[in-house]
């Protein structure tokens, strides 16, 4: 029987209990320490899943000789230097989009993975949900081709509440956040590099300095473009939606849920042992781990990404 792999967890909050609850899923881990910022919050979510050890600095985890990997679901402003703790401990780690809010900082911690040679992964959910993993597969398997996406990205967050509606520490960011999951799944599912990308951004929030409205535009190396709209002003529905024209059928992408471009459902339920995106890269962090390899979303491939942020940060400047 293989070991079992002891975990942190850093993060008790809505994204944190979604990776709680996957991981109960995932024979062969436990997690062995919460760590987060209010103890008494955190002790309750530790009862409730079984951790004994807690604790609100991540220092006293990363101390532990048992735990062997770590999944950070912080505030994105300490995403880098918290992952670069846990590679210095010795520790793999997962870290949750984005995995900097600075191109240095991230081009910092894909040096410093390859230095330790531990897994380091960035929780790029999309690339494992079912519904988008149906298309990749279809690329891969030169039976569609890309030839535009068209997706929205909607909130109603005029203020710092996250998804259970609890007060934020931190300020969300549509670009350094939210953009990087279509930047980094549109070059995944076109399978070919953003060449070229522009950016546009609404007014800055008086109060939460942060621009409420972007558009962005990318072309890849192959031809495929795509459109990416984003607010924090949507005052519903909520959620992301992805639209792929290709060359041979046309999908739209709604959360789990996959259809074509007559609104008929397509299934999606066995293109993998699981419909729920977040344990899948669960999985996919542990698998890696267990036998030694990159996983899918590794820090040093989801780059790329990071690198076009940073080219429509300093356009937004100007």
């Amino acid at each position: 029987m293989a070991r079992t792999i002891k975990v942190a967890l850093a993060g008790a909050g809505a994204f944190g209990i979604k990776h709680l609850d996957g991981i109960t899923k995932i024979d062969g881990v436990e997690v062995v320490s919460l760590v987060s910022r209010d103890l008494d919050k955190t002790r309750k979510v530790a009862d409730k899943y079984g951790i004994a050890h807690v604790t609100t600095d991540l220092s006293a985890s990363l101390a532990l000789p048992e735990v062997e990997a770590v999944i950070l679901c912080t505030p994105t402003q300490m995403h880098a230097a918290q992952a670069m703790a846990c590679l210095r401990a010795g520790k793999h780690v997962q870290v949750e989009i984005p995995m900097a809010d600075k191109l240095a900082d991230a081009q910092a911690l894909v040096a410093l993975a390859q230095q330790t040679g531990k897994i380091a992964m960035c929780g790029h959910t999309r690339r494992f949900n079912p519904s988008h993993q149906y298309v990749h597969q279809r690329v891969m398997r030169r039976e569609f081709n890309i030839q535009q996406m068209d997706v929205q990205t909607y909130f109603f967050r005029r203020t710092n509440m996250n998804a259970l509606g609890e007060p934020r520490s931190w300020t969300d960011h549509l670009l350094w956040h939210h953009a990087a999951h279509t930047v980094d799944l549109f070059a995944y599912q076109a399978n070919s590099p953003v060449v070229e990308a522009h950016a546009m951004q609404g007014p800055i929030h008086p109060t939460l300095g942060i621009a409420m409205d972007m558009s962005i535009q990318l072309k890849a190396a192959n031809g495929a473009i795509c459109t990416l709209s984003l607010s924090f002003n949507n005052d519903g529905p909520f959620g992301t939606y992805f639209r792929y024209i290709g060359d041979t059928a046309t999908y739209l992408a709604r959360y789990d849920d996959l259809f074509n471009g007559k609104d008929e459902p397509i299934d999606v339920s066995k293109v993998d042992v699981s419909m729920n995106g977040i344990e899948l890269q669960d999985r996919e962090f542990f698998a890696a781990i267990r036998e030694g390899r990159e996983p899918n979303a590794s820090v040093a491939q989801v780059l790329p990404c990071y690198q076009v942020l940073h080219q429509l940060e300093q356009q937004l400047k100007k």
